[in-house]
């Protein structure tokens, strides 16, 4: 519909399950199709749910730190899966617990609508002889855990809480699922997808509050080992040995050229293992290699090339050389080859309701990005509308001096409060047209 007097008007709104309505200010620069219709934010029960959010924070923040200071070490996140299933089941949620420990609890649609997931991982990277007792600084939380992934755990019973409360129905199933082994390759993200119907969008809870991502940084762990017949120091001098191996293979890998993350690559050597006295050639030294790229034919490449210095080190050096895959978790694709993903209204509703709740990124930050470390890749990388949103501001993930700004909680949960209410009775495009 046009109007003379030069005014941007709303010129389609269009229901459907994933389609995208093709407009012509969806092929204009930085104009993307959104689903964001902030009237939303009167609705009665919508309010209700907010302010259940409001006043439900100090509790919130609460069962934050209880949930925090349980053990949550990958594979044995065991305590914090009968946490969450008590709470999803105390709110009716129909809930069940697969063979990996994924905890999966739906909260049934009256029908015609989307299957939404919203998924928060459990596991965190910490011993678990680690003390993960939280001390409270004002706002700032410090504990191991507490920023990731605790906070999204937190987020996402406190987002079911308020939905009942305020008694909020959806068209859609809104699936809500506790995953394990995130820290260790999306691994329970990845079981729940080979065992349970595709869903229409995906919605992982995770990471720090600022640009929504909407892409799959590919991951490659790869651990190469080398191996020889051994010998006495004494005996030694001559001698094929794993260590020159190493050395040389090492050297090689970073010398090697390629552009910089986001578009390009990571190379990391985590881990160097092996031997087990002073006075021997090591029969067995290995290292690791954490590759990642959001690039797939770029990542491949930097796969193959890696492989093939190591072997020519091992070669040189007459060593023998073992190769054990720990993951190959897929890449998404550049900024350019996810165009398509980025014109789902999923990531600018996303963008949008940020906006509308004063969520800003830092300073220069996008609005969103074509990359993701989380569970929002298993889904991206199998073809289904996913973005990660933040849980928090924090940071020192994956550190003992780990934190948290509590505060931000808040306006986080309200990001998953109105995502699940926006999508869950369909997919809405609301394009906007501006007349000259």
């Amino acid at each position: 519909m046009r109007q003379s007097s030069g005014k941007t008007c709303t010129s389609r709104i269009a229901t459907t399950l994933g389609l995208l309505v093709a407009t012509s200010a969806a092929g204009a620069q930085g104009s993307y199709p959104t689903s964001w219709d902030a009237a939303v934010m009167r609705r009665a029960d919508v309010r209700a749910a907010i302010a259940h959010v409001e006043k439900g924070m100090p509790s919130h923040i609460e069962e934050w730190i209880t949930i925090a200071e349980m053990p949550g070490k990958s594979r044995s996140e065991a305590q914090r899966a009968a946490y969450v299933r008590k709470a999803m089941e105390a709110e009716g949620l129909r809930v069940s617990v697969d063979s990996i420990g994924n905890v999966t609890g739906v909260r049934a649609g009256s029908g015609g609508g989307p299957t939404v997931v919203f998924a928060a991982h459990m596991d965190i990277v910490h011993a678990l002889e680690t003390d993960l007792k939280v001390r409270r600084a004002g706002d700032t939380l410090h504990g191991p855990g507490i920023f990731d992934n605790s906070a999204s755990v937190a987020n996402m019973l406190a987002t079911i809480r308020a939905m009942n409360a305020a008694k909020i129905r959806t068209k859609g199933n809104l699936v809500f699922v506790a995953t394990v082994q995130e820290e260790l390759g999306l691994r329970g993200m990845n079981h729940w997808f080979e065992h349970n119907p595709k869903p229409d969008l995906l919605i992982s809870m995770d990471g720090g509050l600022g640009p929504i991502n909407y892409g799959a940084l590919g991951i490659y762990w790869t651990k190469y080992v080398f191996t020889s017949a051994g010998s006495h120091t004494v005996t030694s001098r001559g001698k094929p040995t794993p260590v020159k191996a190493l050395a040389d293979a090492l050297q090689r890998i970073y010398d090697l050229k390629f552009p910089a993350l986001p578009e390009g690559a990571v190379i990391n050597v985590g881990q160097v293992h092996g031997g087990v006295i002073y006075n021997g050639v090591p029969q067995e030294l290995h290292f690791t290699v954490d590759l990642r790229s959001p690039d797939p034919i770029l990542l491949d490449s930097l796969d193959r090339t890696i492989g093939r210095l190591v072997q020519e080190a091992a070669t040189k050096e007459k060593v023998g050389l073992r190769v054990e895959v720990e993951q190959k978790n897929q890449a998404g694709g550049t900024t350019a080859q996810l165009e398509g993903a980025r014109r789902h209204p999923l990531v600018q509703t996303a963008v949008d309701i940020q906006t509308s709740l004063g969520i800003v990124p830092l300073p220069g930050a996008p609005e969103a990005l074509a990359t993701g470390s989380t569970d929002g890749n298993v889904g991206v990388v199998r073809g289904v509308p996913s973005i990660a949103i933040g849980r928090s501001r924090g940071g020192n993930q994956h550190t003992l001096t780990e934190w948290a700004d509590a505060p931000s909680a808040l306006p986080a949960t309200k990001l998953v409060l109105l995502l699940a209410v926006t999508f869950g009775d369909g997919i809405r495009t609301v394009s906007q047209t501006l007349i000259p």
